[in-house]
């Protein structure tokens, strides 16, 4: 069937991951057309695997700490506070050895107090457990409730949390370590 020239054929709405991958593959081929920037690349490519090795040799708590520039054997790197940078100076040493160790030709390690966007680490979740008293009593409240539609959801609510409630028990109970279940 031939269509006319004006026909325009359905195409569904991309999504946001394909959205993303096409915007990003514009960018790489942005700085790949432009002579200027495609010399930048080697570069930035280079940094990003020196940051991903700097991550992997310190701990989590300097997540913050970002290379500025690496240069002449000279790694530079940013702290977003003193103490931060205090402790990473401490790590250097050992940080040094490791990306010597790793192929980088790492001579000194220069620290710059950068305050900047600092992310607090999340606050720990608060998980409240329920004593044995309050269980039973949400039991017998549950048992005692009418069936009607009306009552019913709140009975469906209480009887699904004493559910869960159980599980995690017998988890506990087990020694497994996800305290709770994943929901349906």
């Amino acid at each position: 069937m031939k269509y006319p020239s004006t026909f325009t054929p359905y195409r569904p709405a991309l999504t946001s991951a394909q959205r993303m991958a096409r915007s990003t593959k514009g960018a790489a081929d942005f700085l790949q057309s432009n002579t200027t920037m495609a010399a930048l690349l080697p570069a930035l490519a280079r940094m990003g695997k020196l940051q991903q090795s700097v991550a992997a040799a310190l701990p989590a708590m300097f997540d913050a700490c970002q290379i500025l520039h690496f240069e002449a054997g000279v790694l530079v790197m940013s702290a977003p506070n003193a103490a931060m940078a205090a402790r990473l100076k401490q790590q250097a040493p050992r940080l040094q050895d490791r990306l010597q160790k790793d192929g980088w030709q790492v001579n000194s390690i220069r620290i710059k107090v950068q305050v900047g966007k600092i992310t607090p680490p999340p606050a720990p979740k608060r998980v409240l457990e329920l004593t044995d008293n309050a269980l039973s009593s949400f039991a017998e409240l549950s048992s005692t409730l009418a069936t009607d539609p009306r009552s019913q959801g709140l009975k469906d609510a209480i009887d699904s949390m004493l559910r869960r409630r159980q599980v995690r028990a017998s988890a506990e109970q087990l020694g497994e370590g996800q305290p709770f279940p994943e929901r349906k």
